[in-house]
């Protein structure tokens, strides 16, 4: 049994942030957890973002997602595929 997680960098995250939601959201069915970090809170956000997202799946639709994602101009996507046999 293997895990299929997703880790996406975010850099002007102000402007990328609406842009990436909207992709998240069109994914959604694929995407059991989502976890979204970033430094900062109230006056100091940061202009950098981490999504954590587990996917579930066909692995070529994890695929579509990750390139989607990565069209974006400042956003990098990756994925990794963890076995725990």
């Amino acid at each position: 049994m293997f895990r299929t997680v997703m880790g996406v960098l975010l850099d002007n995250r102000k402007n990328n942030a609406t842009s990436v939601q909207k992709i998240l959201t069109d994914w959604g069915c694929f995407i059991k957890v989502r976890l979204g970090l970033h430094d900062g809170v109230l006056n100091t956000c940061s202009e950098s973002g981490l999504l954590i997202l587990e996917l579930v799946g066909d692995t070529e639709k994890h695929e579509e997602l990750k390139k989607e994602l990565n069209l974006l101009k400042g956003v990098k996507a990756e994925i990794m595929r963890l076995d725990l046999e």
